[in-house]
């Protein structure tokens, strides 16, 4: 997995927090907690390798990472519900795909 920035690791925290998740964290990645939904969301600072296993994942990068990065995903076809949430350089964010069932 590729090197998680402080700040996008911060930021991705922040989002879930808000959004009103229970955050902790497992080395790079993070649990987001609410409900019955346990999603682990990854910081990616540039496109990586992506976890071959999980139920739910998202994957929070760069704002013009995205679009590699959901390449990658619908190449590898994971089996696990995904999300891509884009980051901008102000900080703010939207979720740029999905393929889910949330």
């Amino acid at each position: 997995m590729g090197t998680v920035s402080t700040r996008l690791d911060s930021q991705a925290r922040s989002i879930f927090d808000d959004l009103g998740y229970t955050v902790s964290s497992d080395g790079d990645e993070i649990t987001a907690e609410r409900k019955w939904r346990r999603v682990h969301v990854t910081p990616m600072a540039e496109p990586a390798e992506v976890p071959s296993s999980g139920r739910y994942r998202c994957f929070v990068t760069r704002e013009g990472n995205c679009r590699e990065l959901e390449r990658q995903l619908r190449r590898r076809q994971p089996n696990y519900d995904w999300a891509i949430m884009g980051i901008d350089e102000t900080g703010e964010y939207e979720v740029y795909t999905t393929k889910t069932g949330w």
